[in-house]
């Protein structure tokens, strides 16, 4: 694995070796093209499982997570264009992955829900993964994973204001 992140930072990324501080920054964004690429591929065979993309898979993390939505608020928690959103959402109720039910309190609104059960579906396909991911955080202290923790929600931040810029939607 260190092999890999150091043949990825001279891979002709521009780079700058003028500090130990621009190293290690150069090699946290090299583990961080790993850890992307690999989170890729995973969620993208995982939903591949189900028959969803992978866009459609964690758009439905979103949902789990947060609760039924409306499709504006899902365009902002995942950053997509609202017409990307829509479109995203008729695939999904005609995969049987997610319905729109009135809003109880709006009328002219909808939220989206995902049906009973279907989560169960790609919930034993996570079990081997989270448990490898608890034995990796065994290895840290709780200062450590705080420190993880931090870095984790700023970068996710940081792609989500980046795919909001790309797609014209806002960030959450």
């Amino acid at each position: 694995m260190l092999r890999s992140i150091e043949r990825n930072i001279s891979d002709g990324y521009p780079r700058s070796v003028s500090s130990d501080r621009e190293q290690l920054v150069d090699e946290v964004l090299a583990a961080g093209r790993v850890l992307s690429t690999a989170a890729v591929m995973f969620h993208a065979t995982l939903a591949a499982q189900v028959g969803l993309s992978a866009t459609e898979n964690k758009a439905l993390e979103l949902i789990d997570r947060h609760g039924p939505m409306t499709p504006a608020r899902l365009a902002e928690e995942s950053g997509l264009a609202p017409a990307s959103v829509t479109a995203l959402l008729d695939r999904l109720e005609r995969k049987g992955a997610a319905v729109r039910v009135p809003h109880p309190h709006d009328g002219r609104r909808v939220l989206v829900e995902i049906p009973a059960g279907h989560l169960e579906r790609t919930a034993a396909l996570f079990e081997e993964f989270t448990d490898a991911l608890r034995g990796v955080c065994e290895d840290y202290d709780d200062g450590e994973l705080r420190v993880v923790i931090r870095f984790i929600a700023e970068a996710a931040s940081a792609q989500q204001r980046s795919t909001a810029r790309l797609t014209g939607g806002s960030a959450p």
